[in-house]
């Protein structure tokens, strides 16, 4: 992914070997990574047992924050499609315990019926 489609919020599928590599020290034994989406130097990280949400912040990025949401944990999520001149899809996901969703945002370069399925796939 170039510099230009960080800038433009493009998100992209990550190679899931790639992301297991990188989230090595987080992830229990018996524990793989079945499906990553990156956007820009955020990580979205379905794996056999939970989503993790990588938050990398600050200009060098080595502050990360790791949101782990087991699957059975998700009460219900959303996706709101991009439009013809909104560039921007949504998916919101309520996690219990929280009464506001969580809420990550895609251009239109990755499909969001692709994350949708595959969210649907471990939480229904």
């Amino acid at each position: 992914m170039g510099l230009f489609d960080g800038v433009m919020g493009n998100a992209s599928e990550m190679d899931a070997q790639e992301a297991e590599k990188e989230l090595t020290e987080l992830l229990s034994t018996t524990e793989k990574v079945e499906h990553a989406y990156k956007l820009i130097r955020d990580l979205m990280v379905f794996t056999n047992k939970r989503l993790i949400l990588v938050d990398k912040q600050g200009v060098t990025g080595k502050k990360v924050e790791y949101h782990s949401i087991p699957y059975q944990n998700i009460t219900h999520f959303s996706i709101e499609t991009a439009g013809t001149f909104d560039m921007e899809a949504e998916l919101k996901l309520w996690v219990s315990g929280s009464a506001e969703p969580i809420g990550k945002t895609f251009n239109k370069q990755l499909s969001i019926y692709k994350v949708q399925s595959v969210l649907a796939e471990y939480v229904c």
